[in-house]
């Protein structure tokens, strides 16, 4: 009988430690699982404000499209009302040519030459207009080229931005890939 309490007795000494070993592994694991738990949220945080800044910049990569369209066509009716005034430039300098030459000439009846005298003046200051026309014509297609210019910059840029994102998300999620947790 002294033998078995002694049996009894070693294994309790024995079986302590082993208790106590269990509760600090059991206490070691939980706190790597709370590291990670906390890293996990971290990394989430991280990829959340990524994404919403991706998304902030995409909704303004858009609207910055828009604009450089909308600019775009402004300078090509711009262009076009230019041409369309040049053209009509230059026809009415051909009529003021024709007119001028035919009351130059002397065989023509004085009825008609008179008439014709009497209207190259409106004519003239009808040139005088378009030509005003087109130089204002002129300016406003100088300057829509460069609100175009101005706006290809800014899409430029927020393209570039995006560029930069797009790479640190990449390098980030690669970092993710190769370092698990």
């Amino acid at each position: 009988m002294h033998r078995f309490c002694l049996l009894i007795l070693g294994l309790l000494l024995i079986a302590a430690p082993v208790l106590a070993q269990s509760v600090s592994t059991d206490s070691q694991t939980l706190q790597a699982l709370l590291t990670e738990v906390r890293q996990l949220r971290h990394d989430l945080q991280t990829t959340t404000i990524g994404a919403q800044r991706a998304q902030t910049l995409l909704y303004r990569l858009q609207g910055q499209e828009v604009i450089v369209a909308r600019a775009s066509q402004r300078l090509d009716d711009t262009r076009a009302r230019l041409a369309e005034t040049q053209s009509n430039r230059t026809n009415l300098t051909s009529d003021i040519k024709q007119d001028e030459d035919f009351v130059s000439h002397s065989e023509n009846p004085p009825a008609e030459r008179k008439q014709i005298e009497d209207w190259l003046p409106r004519l003239k200051a009808k040139l005088a207009s378009l030509e005003n026309e087109e130089q204002q014509r002129q300016i406003r297609e100088t300057e829509a080229e460069d609100q175009l210019r101005a706006e290809r910059v800014k899409l430029s840029e927020l393209q570039d931005h995006l560029d930069r994102l797009e790479k640190i998300l990449e390098s980030s999620s690669q970092q993710s890939d190769t370092n698990p947790r």
